[in-house]
């Protein structure tokens, strides 16, 4: 079987996917997001080898507390280490663990699906909805993960999405009307998950000696993410957020 580089894992994780779930950090990410908060994966230094069947001999230690949940694959974006990630699911479906992809969708469809086909839902990141604040926030195309919602519709595979409220970016009720807009017809998305900005991980910008640009930037008001959840519903999407 593949190795993978891993950058941590989270035992107990509540916010990544249905029940609690043991959540693997891969490293390596294409997008340089500016609120990041583990830019130390984005390269493969620094991460510890692992193979498949080690990932799953540390879950089965705990399976009991993921009987209503299951196994969260993240990253940095976990995608790009193709090879690992599709042993490591098909070693958890034969182990009837439930398994979910937490992406950006920005791995070209053509080396992803097979991914996407073999996990049991993902976890869709997306940015922004319009294509030049995506490039802004990410220093990428937003193609890759429009691709990959629209391969999710054509397959039927169960989506919740990400999108995360910053200040001065996306805190504002246009973005989330075109976001709104860009999900409607959407059959695939179950959830729309408001993940508020936070800077709990500017230390890290700081020890990789890497500008943070987002220093003065204050998290979102609740009350707005509490509109956005109306203004999402007129959009016929069930959305909620991290209170």
């Amino acid at each position: 079987m593949h190795k993978g580089i891993v950058h941590s894992t989270e035992t107990f994780g509540t916010l990544d996917g249905p029940g609690t779930r043991y959540v693997l950090f891969l490293k390596g990410c294409p997008l340089r997001c500016l609120y990041c908060h583990n830019p130390d994966t984005w390269t493969m230094e620094g991460g510890t080898e692992k193979d498949p069947g080690e990932v799953l001999e540390d879950v089965l230690r705990y399976k009991r507390f993921y009987l209503k949940g299951g196994l969260t694959i993240s990253g940095g974006e976990p995608m790009l280490q193709h090879d690992f990630v599709k042993d490591l699911l098909a070693l958890l479906r034969a182990n009837d663990i439930h398994s979910a992809l937490d992406t950006a969708g920005s791995v070209d469809i053509s080396k992803s699906s097979d991914l996407i086909d073999s996990a049991d839902m993902l976890l869709l990141d997306i940015k922004a909805p319009d294509p030049v604040l995506f490039e802004k926030i990410t220093g990428g195309s937003i193609k890759n993960t429009l691709d990959t919602l629209d391969y999710c519709e054509k397959t039927g595979k169960r989506v919740w999405i990400r999108h995360v409220v910053i200040p001065g970016l996306t805190d504002d009720e246009e973005n989330i009307r075109k976001l709104g807009e860009l999900l409607k017809d959407y059959s695939c998305v179950e959830y729309v998950d408001l993940l508020p900005f936070h800077k709990l991980g500017e230390y890290k910008w700081q020890d990789l000696k890497i500008p943070y640009t987002l220093g003065d930037t204050k998290e979102p008001d609740p009350d707005h993410l509490e509109k956005y959840v109306s203004v999402l519903a007129e959009y016929g999407l069930k959305a909620r957020y991290n209170h």
